[in-house]
């Protein structure tokens, strides 16, 4: 188990013996100072007695209060088929209190906050701002450089990995809770390497943000190339409509990677539309290219805001890529979408509004798909994208990993425009 640093300022306790070791006290627990050796055929078995910080954020409640816990934890000998990495950058990503230590990597956390967005006068209470539109969501991202590999890696089956490289970590379900100086990773297949010049901060935004909206992007794309089709002979020269709702980091990807993508795929006649919820994220938008932007001021009514983004978009739209997913947006998606239209949901809020929804999507003869992660293949083709700069990331700032708790209460603020990286190393 996890040592809480404020309850066992004296006594450090080891998860698997029981035991109480004296010998160990915070002030010489430096991972600097202390770190195993890295040696691909080193086996220590005295690595569980040594520790190493690891900050755990969960989702927050109200005031963004209790959310971000420091603990030291037993450093793990590394998987026989597997890896451990350095962690160098993380981002500032939560896991939710009700799943287990798996984390997913998934949408915004504004459903799990409220059904609803806050009416006006609860809007003074900034922990529902920020966060509803994705700035910051639950998932897994780390960038790193592996520090030992395991005794049964060989040169054949490495997959061109060696100690000292520069990876990111493919989000896998046996995640741990929390980010640590040292992340075990028990299969290859979840390492990814990435290339020298890219930063690791730029890194860190890739396995949960930009492979989400990456996924969701290539779902929107099928969905257009189905309605080009049908249009193709009644009415060729009308565009496809995209909607994407939020201004956060899961939203800046999409714009990004749905720009580029179509206009690489030859299916550049669609339009794409951001919906911001916040001014800031409106500043933000507006800065992308071939992008309009609408802005949902929750101060208005409902049927001004939807009629708001028909005029914008031009009627109503195909496809909507919603990152907000609150019941309310969600429903005021459905509003701006046309008849036969689709909108795409991550797959964590998909289990608890699909069934709120299936009989209005019936209804209006609409589809809702639960958009999942991705796959590490997909993650690869991000990396190679990103690196070669024809995807440019969204806007993010980098903290260390001892402001974790102020980070978390600006993003909840929205004081923090982008993503919001911390660093636990410095290796560039």
């Amino acid at each position: 188990m996890p040592v809480d640093i404020c309850s066992q300022q004296h006594s450090l306790l080891s998860s698997r013996s029981g035991t109480t070791d004296t010998s160990l006290t915070l002030n010489s627990l430096s991972l600097t100072s202390d770190l195993p050796p890295t040696d691909p055929d080193h086996h220590n078995p005295h690595n569980m007695n040594k520790l190493c910080r690891q900050v755990s954020i969960e989702s927050p409640g109200p005031g963004a209060k209790n959310c971000v816990f420091n603990f030291f934890v037993p450093i793990e000998d590394t998987p026989a088929m597997g890896a451990r990495i350095r962690i160098v950058c993380a981002g500032a990503c939560y896991r939710r209190r009700d799943r287990s230590n798996s984390i997913t990597s998934m949408s915004s956390v504004s459903s799990e906050l409220s059904d609803y967005c806050p009416p006006v006068s609860s809007m003074s209470s900034p922990a529902h701002q920020g966060i509803r539109e994705g700035s910051f969501f639950p998932g897994f991202e780390v960038a790193g450089v592996i520090e030992s590999l395991g005794s049964e890696i060989t040169e054949a089956n490495s997959r061109g990995l060696h100690i000292g490289q520069r990876v990111i970590v493919y989000p896998f379900d046996e995640a741990p809770a929390g980010y640590a100086e040292l992340l075990v990773v028990p299969d290859l297949k979840h390492v990814v390497p990435i290339p020298d010049s890219l930063p690791m901060e730029v890194a860190a935004m890739l396995p949960t943000g930009a492979l989400l909206a990456w996924n969701a992007v290539f779902k929107a794309q099928a969905v257009v190339t189905q309605i080009l089709s049908q249009r193709a002979a009644t009415e060729p020269k009308r565009k496809p409509k995209i909607l994407i709702v939020g201004t956060g980091g899961l939203a800046l990807w999409a714009v990004r990677i749905a720009s580029y993508h179509f206009a690489t795929t030859g299916a550049d006649n669609v339009d794409i539309t951001v919906a911001s919820l916040r001014d800031e994220g409106f500043r933000l938008a507006t800065e992308i290219k071939n992008v309009s932007v609408v802005q949902w001021n929750e101060c208005l009514y409902e049927p001004q805001l939807i009629e708001r983004t028909k005029d914008v978009c031009g009627g109503a739209v195909d496809v909507v890529i919603d990152f907000g997913t609150t019941s309310r947006s969600l429903h005021r998606s459905m509003h701006c979408l046309s008849k036969g239209g689709v909108v795409l949901i991550s797959d964590e809020v998909a289990e608890k509004l699909l069934p709120k929804f299936s009989r209005l999507s019936e209804q209006y003869q609409q589809e809702i798909i639960a958009i999942s992660n991705g796959t590490a293949e997909q993650l690869a083709e991000v990396v190679e994208l990103v690196a070669s700069k024809k995807i440019e990331p969204p806007p993010h700032s980098v903290f260390p990993c001892e402001q974790a708790a102020e980070v978390i209460a600006k993003l909840c603020n929205s004081e923090i425009p982008g993503r919001a990286i911390l660093r636990f190393h410095d290796i560039e």
